[in-house]
């Protein structure tokens, strides 16, 4: 069993007393808190993202995706003259002493003219336009030979058997390294870090140095986040945490870095952070990821942990001199709390593309948030200088470890490939391959056989399917399409259904993504995020697990999914069932060109017969299928104008899904704001009703005669009180609940055609309705969480048990006429649960449209 130290910090709340202008003077020792928050921990947004929102911003959103191709055909160095931005005094870098951005491109371009060890490349762009910069620091290679280091990388893949038995092929291959920077925006001094390194690497006339390069390629993705850099923010320009967006990437910072790891295949990595004191350098405590070859990965990753402990010591930094305390190792010195269960950060989806030692390395000295505007500035500068020195440390100590440790890290990813292409069992992890290794940390799977995505009949099926095969397959899980109909495990599926065999080197990562995964509530009670997440719940298509039999399906590779967007021949007008996100979107696209689209109680548009052509475009564009309407009745929908008050993730989900969204708070309505252009409000963070002042006040609740309201969460259910909407009294369940969870949906406008499956964060339930309320989805009786982490409060109430059958999501009409629907699920969560997104939709819809009067389309 591992012991907790005194050392264990919180970098939210652990500052330093060092009196202003001084180096340090009788440093606090920081506190152990009972339930570890970093500041950077389990979170839910409920603070409004920002109304303010640069046109640079808004024009990101609609700059056509940078689409980076590796040249397979060059030898190193690959030198590219990179533009260089224009110099810009307000990047946020320049108070700390560090480097702004305008100012690393230069650098890059002049350490590229200096040595032939160093290649640039730009391999994406950020959501604000900004460049993103892969240095590659290697000993030159012919075109011919870095064809074979191409050819050895993927041998070790596709054939990881035979790479097994070749014991040539280490002293042939270079061992690659990733080195991440900056992935949070106000977590600078990485980057400084990375560009100290490469400089150094790029000079030395050391042998030693030479023999490195000569072994290894070391890849640095210098700022991960130029839009947080520039501002001086953790998250990226669209207000999204990127270290939370692996496995959705629904970032472009986030699916280059996922392209980066495919493309290179690290078999080591760091991602640099801060700010922890001492030192925080992973392995993590449990819960650990099931879907790893642990026993690869731990022997190598505390190994690593422990050569850059020894490595930052060996700077010298103490608590009385410069306010650093020694640096800390989670798996040794902590009980829980900094887990890498979630596939969600970058050292823990690094492995899955054959990294057998990952790391987040978190540096100590806060210069971020308040320390940020109130310390002077000769004090930001010492820490960050510290700071810089210790990432450095840490980068030099993992090239070190990957030196001396070359042949065996080739092998044990070799190893890793090998028993996912075999399909070998879960291998139990040996209690004794590290000190203080337990039964705390065994946490294994069960692998299926494979697993089917049916091509399916409905619609939705259908179009969620193509989604999640194309996800599957960015990753560089391998899907194949059936080219006739078969049977596994007694089912018969259809021609064009896709298999995932489950016996490919990448399985951990497609197991990770379509398994239900578990409830790990009653083994752990601190998780650091979020503890439940399924792409086959949570995105709307149909998985079945195929558990045994043979697998001898008449199959082809698939490299994109089958088109799937049609309209039927026969004349009249049509049909489009809101079910999936990707019909909102062909939705909008037609209600933004002013087609008179009606809305039937059952969640269908109703598109009329001279409206044809514009829905064969939108079609085929989404992948939708119309179908014949007949004569059909509804009301009259037109595009609906959205006032929100809410998260990032839920603004960015928002837009995506084609509606007009304008930011609002409880700022923005005391200044007046002009309803006119209105027809929903949508709150979830950031508005209170009993904040505004008597002329918002009015404002709105002359808007709530006519216009339509959806909230979500606390701040949601506060306001539907405040504000006198619908009688029911929310009810909280523990504030860090969160995961997959059962729910059954009524017929009603929202709930009709809802998944059985729902994500809820700090969830919550409705009780006392009154007689004007609609149940439109239940908690179910069965659990009801599937996957993730819920226990009650230590007073007993709000855990799962007390959620059973309660409702999640009502609506109807308050007295002045507002249609209401308020969630206490997470829909929109991190725009990961696809297959939500049509609900929330469909909320706003029929709360914009039913007042309107009702008509029938010929």
């Amino acid at each position: 069993m591992r012991l907790p130290i005194a050392l264990l910090s919180v970098a939210a709340s652990a500052v330093l007393l060092v009196p202003t202008g001084v180096a340090a003077a009788d440093p606090v020792e920081p506190p152990t808190p009972a339930v570890r928050d970093f500041g950077n921990g389990p979170e839910r947004n409920e603070e409004a993202a920002g109304v303010s929102e640069p046109a640079q911003m808004l024009r990101a959103q609609a700059v056509e995706p940078f689409h980076y191709v590796p040249d397979r055909d060059r030898g190193y160095p690959r030198q590219t003259q990179l533009p260089v931005p224009a110099e810009n005094p307000a990047d946020a870098s320049i108070k700390l002493g560090l480097v702004p951005y305008h100012g690393i491109a230069p650098k890059l371009n002049d350490l590229q003219k200096l040595s032939d060890r160093v290649s640039v490349e730009v391999i994406g762009r950020s959501h604000q336009g900004r460049d993103l910069y892969l240095v590659t620091v290697t000993a030159p290679e012919s075109r011919a030979e870095a064809r074979e280091q191409d050819r050895i990388r993927e041998r070790i893949e596709n054939d990881p058997a035979a790479s097994a038995r070749d014991r040539s092929l280490p002293k042939k291959y270079k061992a690659p390294v990733f080195i991440n920077g900056n992935i949070h925006g106000n977590e600078w001094e990485g980057t400084d870090a990375a560009l100290r390194v490469i400089e150094e690497l790029a000079t030395s006339t050391d042998s030693q140095v030479a023999k490195l390069l000569g072994r290894t390629r070391l890849y640095f993705n210098v700022t991960a986040n130029p839009d947080g850099r520039f501002n001086g923010v953790r998250a990226n320009g669209a207000g999204f945490d990127l270290n939370r967006d692996f496995i959705t990437a629904s970032q472009p910072e986030a699916r280059a870095m996922r392209q980066l790891m495919i493309d290179t295949q690290p078999v080591a990595m760091v991602d640099l952070h801060g700010y922890v004191n001492g030192t925080l350098i992973e392995p993590t405590t449990p819960p650990h990821g099931a879907n790893y070859e642990y026993d690869l990965f731990i022997k190598n990753t505390y190994a690593n942990g422990l050569g850059m402990e020894a490595a930052v010591k060996a700077l010298g930094h103490t608590p009385a001199a410069d306010g650093v305390f020694p640096p800390q190792i989670p798996f040794r010195d902590s009980p829980e709390g900094w887990d890498d269960w979630p596939p969600i950060f970058t050292p823990q989806y690094a492995p899955f593309q054959g990294a057998v030692a990952s790391h987040t390395v978190e540096i100590p000295l806060r210069v971020n948030n308040a320390d940020y505007n109130n310390l002077p500035v000769e004090e930001l500068r010492r820490r960050s200088s510290i700071n810089t020195a210790i990432a450095a440390a840490a980068v030099r100590a993992t090239y070190g470890f990957v030196q001396d440790r070359h042949d065996q890290l080739i092998a044990d990813q070799i190893e890793v490939f090998r028993r996912g292409a075999a399909g070998e069992p879960a291998r139990s992890v040996p209690l004794d391959i590290v000190p203080g290794f337990g039964p705390e940390d065994v946490y294994t799977t069960t692998y299926p056989r494979a697993y089917v995505i049916p091509a399916g009949t409905a619609q939705r099926s259908a179009t969620a399917a193509a989604r999640l095969v194309d996800h599957l397959v960015a990753n560089d899980v391998r899907v194949e399409r059936a080219r006739r109909s078969f049977q596994l495990n007694g089912t018969t599926y259809p021609a064009g259904s896709y298999v995932v065999d489950m016996h490919q080197p990448k399985r951990g990562l497609a197991n990770v993504m379509l398994e239900p995964g578990a409830d790990i509530s009653p083994r752990v009670d601190a998780m650091y995020d979020i503890s439940g997440w399924s792409h086959a719940l949570l995105w709307g298509a149909t998985v079945d697990a195929v558990t045994t039999g043979s697998l001898r399906v008449p199959a082809e590779p698939v490299n994109a999914a089958a088109p799937t967007g049609s309209i039927p021949r026969t004349p009249g007008p049509l049909a489009l069932k809101v079910s999936d996100a990707k019909e909102v979107q062909a939705l909008n696209e037609l209600l933004a060109q002013g087609v008179a689209v009606t809305w039937a109680s059952d969640g269908t548009a109703i598109v009329p017969a001279a409206a044809r052509e514009a829905a064969g475009t939108a079609a085929d564009r989404y992948g939708v299928a119309f179908t014949a309407a007949g004569s059909a009745s509804g009301v009259p929908l037109s595009q609906v104008r959205i006032a929100a008050a809410a998260s990032a993730d839920e603004l960015f989900t928002l837009r995506e899904m084609g509606f007009e969204v304008t930011p609002v708070s409880t700022a923005v309505l005391n200044a007046g704001f002009d309803w006119s252009a209105t027809d929903v409000l949508f709150v979830s963070s950031g508005l209170s009703y009993a904040a505004l002042n008597p002329a918002a006040r009015t404002a709105l609740d002359g808007f709530l005669a006519t216009g339509g309201v959806v909230t979500r969460g606390g701040t949601g259910a506060t306001f539907n009180a405040a504000a006198g909407l619908l009688t029911a009294t929310a009810v909280a369940g523990r504030g860090d609940a969160n995961g997959v969870v059962r729910v059954s949906s009524s017929a009603g406008s929202v709930g009709n055609g809802s998944p059985e499956h729902s994500f809820v964060y700090s969830p919550r339930w409705f009780t006392g309705l009154g007689p004007e309320v609609t149940v439109e989805q239940s908690y179910a009786a069965d659990g009801p969480l599937v996957s993730g982490h819920w226990r009650p409060n230590a007073n007993g109430t709000g855990g799962q048990d007390a959620a059973r059958n309660q409702a999640a999501v009502v609506s109807g009409r308050d007295e002045r006429g507002a249609a209401v629907v308020l969630f206490g699920t997470e829909p929109m969560f991190r725009n990961h649960p696809k297959g939500l997104f049509p609900q929330v939709a469909r909320a706003l819809y029929w709360s914009a449209s039913v007042t309107a009067p009702a008509v029938t389309t010929p």
